[in-house]
């Protein structure tokens, strides 16, 4: 997301999960969304043992960004790191339990 880079955040919750990154038609029409970074596994329908592998068609059960919800969409990449919920502003918006960075995403404040 744009202005997330540097910014600072207040973890508002850490999940032990597999997260991915996936290419999706939005059910609300528009142009694909590319390589979008992240949805955890619990957020898609009937998924089997984590983890999927790059390529595997799945049906999204997310309600994070407009038109993800029941969305068709296909693993690009996944990690299995810790995955954090986090409370920030960027521009001026005030973001409360925006979904999802990875640990590899974050550093300590200064």
């Amino acid at each position: 997301m744009p202005g997330m880079q540097g910014a600072g955040a207040r973890i508002s919750g850490a999940f032990d999960t597999t997260a991915y990154s996936v290419t999706f038609a939005p059910t609300t029409g528009g142009p694909p969304v590319t390589d979008h970074k992240w949805v955890v596994h619990e957020e898609l329908e009937d998924p089997g043992e984590p983890p999927l592998e790059n390529g595997t068609e799945v049906v999204l059960d997310a309600d994070h960004m407009t038109g993800m919800d029941g969305a068709e969409a296909t693993i690009e990449s996944s990690t299995d790191e810790t995955v954090y919920m986090v409370d920030t502003v960027i521009n001026g918006m005030t973001m409360t339990n925006h979904k999802w960075l990875v640990e590899s995403e974050l550093q300590p404040a200064q």
